[in-house]
């Protein structure tokens, strides 16, 4: 593999380590959220109406940031009857084929989350509830998610490329 591509693979694959292990931690944002919701209306009768929406939005953000990650570790979820018995240049070379499904499919989904980003920023949306937060600062993470999957798969399509051919990429 040229040396560009390595450098490619290694740089993706560390900006979403980074954003990956810190989207792990959001998971902890959003039970602090609920918990809150759950003392604040069950012990001292002062229910919150931003509580439910505030987490969805923090669990949005915690499954498209830590998307890259997951690809990168192999640790989405996987139709394995066959793929386990394959040898690795075998696995690598489906992965080869599938990826390029997967990269239409990250495109088709990058450019909705460009065009509902733009408009939000654009006419300013508000979420239409009691609540009714802004959805810019969501839309922007969402699709910032989506930018870093959409790097990820084609590092680890790099990736697949070089263990097919009996390269080690790292």
């Amino acid at each position: 593999m040229p040396n560009f591509i390595r450098s490619y693979v290694k740089w993706v694959e560390k900006i979403n380590r980074v954003v990956g292990r810190f989207a792990m931690y959001m998971v902890l944002a959003m039970i602090g959220v609920l918990l809150y919701a759950t003392l604040s209306r069950g012990v001292f009768n002062l229910p919150v109406i931003w509580a439910v929406e505030l987490a969805q939005f923090i669990m949005a953000a915690y499954y498209l940031l830590g998307g890259g990650y997951s690809l990168q570790n192999r640790a989405h979820v996987r139709m394995d009857v066959f793929y386990s018995n394959w040898s690795m240049t075998t696995r690598a070379k489906v992965d080869v084929a599938t990826s390029l499904f997967l990269i239409f499919y990250m495109l088709v989904l990058l450019h909705g989350g460009w065009g509902s980003t733009e408009y939000a920023i654009k006419y300013d949306t508000h979420k239409n509830s009691s609540w009714g937060p802004p959805m810019a600062p969501i839309k922007v993470i969402m699709t910032t998610g989506i930018f870093l999957m959409l790097l990820q798969v084609f590092a680890t399509f790099f990736r697949d490329i070089a263990t097919a051919r009996g390269e080690d990429i790292s």
